[in-house]
């Protein structure tokens, strides 16, 4: 069973930093893209940044400059350093990762999400 573990979330300053953390566990062959996601109350859940399993990174406008994602592929893990954060950056961030997993003979791909940590960013 594959599962995804985020930790690193908690309370913050305007202007402070957090670093988030979320790691893979389970029968897993390969990661290729990975995630972080986030969604603030009454609003859609909505793509932070990602990263290929080759180190390509991609990231939301609002965030560009402030947050860096990175991977440790041997751990199995993928970081968001947040930085400069702003009350707007409030909500609750998702991991998110396309595993593909040995099932028996076969090989699957499927899209797994971890279960969420809160984000304050207030004074």
């Amino acid at each position: 069973q594959v599962q995804l573990v985020e930790s690193g979330g908690g309370l913050v300053q305007p202007g402070g930093s957090l670093r988030l953390s979320c790691t893979a566990s389970g029968s897993i062959y390969m990661i290729n893209d990975m995630g972080w996601y986030r969604q603030a109350p009454g609003k859609q859940r909505e793509l932070v940044a990602s990263i290929t399993s080759r180190g390509s990174t991609n990231y939301a406008d609002s965030v560009k400059g402030r947050f860096t994602i990175s991977r440790d592929n041997a751990k199995k893990t993928v970081y968001l350093q947040m930085s400069s954060l702003k009350p707007e950056d409030t909500a609750v961030y998702y991991c998110n990762a396309a595993i593909q997993y040995y099932n028996g003979r076969s090989l699957y791909e499927a899209e797994y999400w971890g279960q969420g940590t809160q984000v304050t960013v207030s004074s």
